[in-house]
């Protein structure tokens, strides 16, 4: 078992941008400092080090590819050895698992929760691993790098189910009931597809500025075919956009980038329109955020969503 080691100043520039773009009129309150655990490092020039977070390797044994997941257990894990939590999978964890893991910290009010980082396949680089694993049909990117493979989602979410959530429900103290899924990007686009053909593997979803417009929008063409033979669909759903994700606007106001605004507001009006008894449907556009700078404040209202203590 190993733990989480990344760059010292990467790790405080991820969570330093954790309320990136909301800047208000009144000055912040200062954090929430609470009782638990701070992180502990060696020094002497030594890599940052997650306290009590855990690295496993979980081999996807059908592809013969190589997968880890990073585990964060709440700091009342041990004390508590009755007590079950819920758990929050959340994609590119290079990236999302430090963020999310301070996010509680930093917000406050959020329940104790088991945090497990998705990561890229050992070996690849992430824009490879991602391409190929969150996306559902070949057809790939108009802007595509060559060599890009993609298509991967039917497996790495059989992969996901019949492998990684197993292992985590065998080795923690997991409540099966409130298993909730984070991505943003092509995560999120993954997340919508896992929605539309094993709603009941997790209970919440977190789509952040989903990719829906892969592939012709494909997810819509997903959507109609599971409407078409279903009732219900069984799941929370929270989604986030920058309102910068749209045409003309933005840093680059770029006129010819995809209008990810319109695909998210487009894909709840959708959903609501079902009228399935068990859904919910929630989703945010946020003000002076793009799709680079959306994910730490995203996923504090997700959370917050989620998550709030009662």
């Amino acid at each position: 078992m190993n733990k989480i080691m990344i760059a010292g100043f990467g790790l405080l520039s991820l969570t330093g941008c954790v309320t990136s773009g909301e800047i208000e009129k009144k000055a912040m309150p200062a954090p929430i400092i609470d009782s638990r655990k701070t992180e502990q490092n060696i020094g002497n020039g030594q890599p940052y080090v997650i306290a009590d977070s855990q690295v496993w390797d979980v081999p996807d044994t059908s592809s013969g590819r190589n997968y880890q997941i990073y585990v964060k257990l709440p700091s009342n894990y041990n004390s508590n050895p009755d007590k079950i939590y819920p758990v929050l999978y959340v994609t590119d964890a290079d990236y999302s698992f430090p963020v999310i893991n301070r996010i509680g910290w930093r917000a406050g009010g959020i329940e104790d929760y088991i945090l497990v980082g998705l990561s890229y396949a050992k070996g690849e680089n992430g824009g490879l691993s991602r391409r190929r694993d969150y996306t559902p049909t070949t057809t790939g990117a108009p802007d595509a790098p060559v060599g890009a493979v993609y298509g991967g989602a039917k497996h790495y979410l059989e992969y996901i189910k019949t492998q990684v959530i197993p292992f985590v429900d065998n080795k923690f103290r997991t409540d099966k009931t409130r298993r909730i899924y984070a991505g943003h990007s092509y995560g999120g686009l993954f997340g919508a597809q896992i929605l539309l053909n094993d709603p009941t593997l997790f209970s919440g979803y977190i789509l952040g500025s989903p990719s829906l417009w892969y592939d012709g929008r494909y997810t819509f063409k997903t959507e109609a075919e599971y409407a078409a033979t279903h009732k219900d669909l069984p799941a929370d759903v929270f989604m986030f956009i920058g309102e910068y994700e749209t045409p003309g606007l933005g840093p680059t106001k770029d006129p010819n980038r995809y209008d990810m605004v319109t695909d998210t507001q487009d894909f709840a009006k959708v959903l609501e329109s079902r009228n399935y008894p068990s859904l919910k449907v929630k989703y945010e556009v946020l003000n002076d955020e793009d799709h680079g700078t959306i994910a730490p404040r995203g996923y504090t209202h997700a959370l917050q969503h989620f998550l709030r203590t009662k």
